[in-house]
């Protein structure tokens, strides 16, 4: 095999992509991401080293180099980015950085450094040896597939992690806790000392940073931008040149719009952006129009009708057509060959989006593919302030169940599955969503209950976090001592990593019976699977109408 990988959900038969990525990476790619998470974790080696007092003293060395981390690992997550030329140079610069960590730590005269002696903390690279090296330090080195599993399972987790992290740093938040957190689990992965309860409790650990950082980020979005509320948003077109932006950072979408303001052009969300039209500081903006489109699956037939200039944020990019490949800019962590890069700007200054606005103006007004209007804004502060409402329409009955049906959406042919649950649910139900899953269901007419919607978006996937404080309330409002206790269900789905982390958040906040699919992740071996049945109940699906009977009664 050329290659192998198994983080997303639609991995080869289940088993694992060996030739190219069913994502779109190529094999050399797939193997310099694997040495990319290699390489820091050699840089983690000498970093960990140094106390968070110890770091103060070269602060902002310090905050690049965890600016450095997390970006790294989000660049390494699912259909983020494809550039060969990134890759090199990033595992160049983490190498360069961890000799230079090194002379520090030797400097203090540190002299106990765990790991000190291994190939991650030591190997150096060249042009002629780097894809030979890439190829020898990829998932299958661990050759025991338990320690394996519980490895991989805490590097998707933490590559999730990063991105919320990335995300948060963005908007002028400090995640050092959380980067010192990654780094100790980075190098978990090199011991092979740690017993299977040790491996299980790290990953458990992972969960509660996990929480953190999702916690952390929700305070950025809504410190920056407000809390969201309940937003009618146009699925329609007008008639003016216009940008579509895919993704997930709000820091950009701000400056776009800013810049964009007065010009002419109109602004579009697509994907994983939709819920920025939930927050109150972009609604002052007459040009930012609404959603164009699905989930990101769909971007190859939706960013052709388009017509306008795209720019994707974030993962997730689908290897673009050549009849629009002229039209897409990548920025952050994003990256494809021969696309053009919107650079970071200088500290204090906004991104240039200026290229992307001037090639908006010479293309034409988007297609129209839909009309009409989807609602969303139901993140935590906003279905607390109507916690009295539906905990009266709890209590009367006329809500029986909540149906957690957050997470990623996907190609794969069998995730039709959620659109059918969906529709099948009692119509006493509530569905709680966040993330682009919801996709599979939120242009159907599923109706209310008393007012209150039936499907409650939170927003994206991050916001995740404001469906387990949503949960939290409602046990304290029914004075619960168990989160399991409430009338809540989850039917998950997922497809790449910051999905896993939050899994682990909601596996550290201790709730059971979650339900995974559209298949169970390829890298968790059936000992791992097993332990999380034991511990939490962990199941697959398998078709509506029993998983209805199981998890609705």
């Amino acid at each position: 095999m050329s290659m192998f990988c198994y983080q997303c959900q639609e991995t080869l038969g289940n088993k694992g992509c060996t030739v190219n990525g069913i994502c779109g990476k190529k094999s050399d790619v797939a193997n310099l991401q694997d040495l990319l998470i290699c390489s820091l974790k050699g840089l983690a080696i000498f970093r960990s080293t140094a106390s968070l007092e110890v770091r103060k003293e070269y602060a902002e060395t310090c905050n690049e180099m965890d600016k450095f981390i997390v970006e790294k690992l989000f660049a390494t997550i699912t259909n983020a980015n494809f550039d060969r030329n990134y890759f090199i140079e990033s595992i160049k610069e983490t190498i360069k950085m961890r000799e230079m960590v090194k002379e520090k730590v030797a400097e203090m005269g540190i002299k106990d450094v765990k790991f000190v002696d291994h190939d991650a903390a030591n190997f150096t690279i060249t042009d002629e040896n780097i894809d030979e090296k890439a190829a020898a330090v990829g998932v299958l080195a661990t050759e025991n597939e338990d320690v394996r599993s519980l490895r991989e399972l805490l590097t998707y987790g933490l590559k999730g992690m990063a991105a919320y992290a990335d995300h948060a740093m963005r908007l002028g938040k400090e995640m050092k806790e959380i980067v010192m957190f990654i780094e100790k689990a980075l190098i978990s992965t090199l011991d092979d000392s740690l017993s299977v309860d040790e491996m299980v409790a790290m990953v458990m650990e992972a969960g509660k940073y996990s929480v953190d950082a999702m916690a952390v980020l929700d305070a950025a979005n809504t410190e920056s931008y407000g809390h969201p509320e309940i937003t009618e948003v146009n699925i329609g077109v007008r008639n003016n040149p216009a940008i579509l932006i895919s993704g997930h950072d709000l820091k950009d979408m701000e400056e776009l719009l800013e810049q964009t303001k007065g010009t002419g052009v109109d602004v579009y969300t697509h994907g994983e952006m939709l819920p920025a039209n939930y927050y109150p500081a972009f609604k002052k903006y007459d040009n930012f129009v609404g959603n164009y489109g699905n989930a990101w699956w769909k971007q190859k037939e939706e960013f052709e009708s388009f017509n306008g200039a795209i720019i994707l944020t974030t993962n997730c990019l689908v290897p673009p057509k050549d009849s629009y490949k002229d039209r897409v800019f990548t920025t952050n962590e994003v990256g494809f060959d021969g696309i053009k890069h919107i650079d970071e700007a200088e500290k204090g200054k906004a991104k240039d989006f200026s290229e992307a606005i001037a090639l908006a103006k010479t293309l034409p007004a988007p297609t129209e593919i839909e009309t009409g209007k989807i609602v969303g804004g139901f993140a935590h502060n906003q279905v607390l302030a109507l916690a009295d409402k539906v905990v009266d329409a709890v209590k009367s009955g006329a809500i029986k169940k909540f149906v957690v049906m957050a997470g990623c959406d996907g190609r794969h042919k069998g995730r039709s599955y959620y659109t059918d649950f969906a529709e099948a649910l009692p119509k006493d139900t509530v569905i709680l969503t966040a993330g682009c899953a919801k996709y599979r269901y939120n242009k159907l007419d599923l109706g209310d209950i008393g007012g209150i919607p039936r499907v409650l978006d939170a927003g994206q996937c991050n916001d995740s976090y404001s469906l387990v404080v949503i949960a939290l309330k409602l046990k304290e409002v029914f004075e619960l001592d168990d989160i399991n206790d409430l009338p809540i269900a989850y039917n998950i789905a997922w497809y790449e990593q910051k999905a896993v982390t939050v899994l682990l958040a909601l596996l550290y906040l201790g709730v059971k019976n979650i339900h995974l699919g559209p298949t169970l992740p390829a890298f968790l071996s059936p000992n791992v699977i097993n332990v999380l049945v034991e511990n939490f109940n962990i199941a697959g699906i398998t078709n509506v109408e029993d998983d209805i009977k199981n998890m609705i009664g």
